[in-house]
């Protein structure tokens, strides 16, 4: 048995003091810090925040490796890194490249998946597909020449690693045969992003098997007043939605907005490159060059790329840039991701019975310590 002790406990509902998690390999006990048991091991938290471990829904690569490459190698290090910011298990995620590379990725991180459960890096929880189903006008970074038409039997191929599949839904048939067919034959959690599709497109997908929108804001029609767009139909559709939060991708303005009408479906994500955790420089993403400055990364002709973010820094800004309680920006990194994945039982929060993946903070949420299934993975 082991014990955390003096910190603030980031619970689901609220934040207390006074008293102490208890755990084995799952969470044991929340109790008053003076009950705990006298064989514990005592883990001082040293007056900082006790947090479930966070889970990233999408990122695609960390220290200068790419999920993309294809190489075990590769995710090992990000795996590693992803520990010194409170991740505890995330979805290697791959972007629209030529099919082959994006089978070989998935292939490795499916050979990983099992050995990630114990292993001293983030856990693999699967693998997040950000296209190569997606529309050409909102590409962002991603290739054209490697776009395709949504095909369900590829990811039926892989639905045993795919948790996510994002597509834009117009470029489906007219009856979105494909997406159906995903959500009728599998678990995946069919993903609207990189899409030109107009309001009422957008609605009429969400009936056939869209539950989720990929960065929101991002990549996609906007909200005008006579064009809705698909940020309106994730506003009004019940719908899970991303948002970066590094400040850059959507202003911070839009934080208690976005919270308010989406609460427990929002889940902060990183979208984090290969630079993340490097510092500035030139560096590739799927074989491009990419421009890394400041706390954005562009391609060369200025096309925003993506972020750096660590995760928990995201939680941070979101809750020092609005009036979203702690507890609940913690919560769109773990507990509304972890039910996104259909782990809510198990994962992201800390709660009897879940699993002791947790991580202790100092005072302004850079993590001191992160704990996988009752394992100190990293000390900072």
């Amino acid at each position: 048995m082991k014990a955390v002790t003096n910190g603030k406990i980031i619970l689901k509902d609220r934040v207390i003091d006074g008293f102490a998690v208890l755990f084995s390999d799952v969470i044991e006990g929340i109790v008053p810090s003076e009950q705990i048991p006298a064989d514990a091991e005592v883990i001082d938290a040293n007056g900082g925040y006790v947090s479930p471990g966070l889970i990233d829904l999408h990122i695609h690569g960390y220290l200068g490796r790419d999920v993309c490459d294809g190489e075990e190698d590769s995710i090992r290090t990000i795996s590693k890194g992803l520990l010194s910011n409170g991740v505890t298990g995330y979805l290697p995620t791959t972007m629209t490249v030529d099919m082959k590379v994006i089978r070989k990725a998935l292939e490795v991180c499916r050979s990983l998946k099992e050995e990630s459960k114990t292993w001293d890096g983030s856990a693999i929880l699967g693998c997040h597909a950000e296209g190569p189903f997606i529309s050409e006008s909102k590409k962002g970074a991603q290739d054209p020449k490697y776009i395709l038409k949504p095909d369900a039997s590829i990811v039926k191929e892989y639905a045993d690693i795919i948790k996510i599949i994002t597509l834009a839904p117009e470029t489906d048939t007219q009856d979105f045969a494909a997406i159906r067919e995903i959500n009728r034959d599998t678990d995946v959690v069919v993903s609207m992003g990189h899409t030109s599709a107009d309001y009422q497109t957008a609605m009429r997908s969400t009936q056939a098997g869209v539950k989720h929108v990929t960065h929101l804001f991002n990549a996609m029609t906007p909200l005008a007043h006579r064009a809705p767009g698909v940020v309106t139909a994730a506003m009004n559709a019940d719908v899970s939605c991303e948002l970066i939060v590094d400040t850059f991708h959507v202003d911070k303005c839009f934080y208690d907005l976005i919270w308010k009408l989406k609460g427990r479906k929002l889940c902060f994500i990183t979208d984090c490159l290969p630079a993340g955790g490097l510092p500035y420089g030139e560096y590739t993403l799927g074989g491009t060059k990419i421009i890394y400055r400041d706390i954005v990364c562009r391609l060369e002709d200025g096309t925003v790329a993506g972020s750096v973010l660590p995760l928990n820094r995201g939680v941070w800004n979101v809750y020092t840039n609005s009036s979203i309680p702690l507890h609940e920006c913690v919560n769109c990194a773990s507990l509304n991701p972890a039910a996104v994945l259909g782990l809510g039982k198990s994962k992201g929060s800390v709660e009897v019975g879940k699993d002791a993946d947790l991580i202790i903070t100092d005072a302004e949420f850079n993590v001191q310590k992160t704990i996988i299934g009752g394992d100190v993975k990293y000390e900072a």
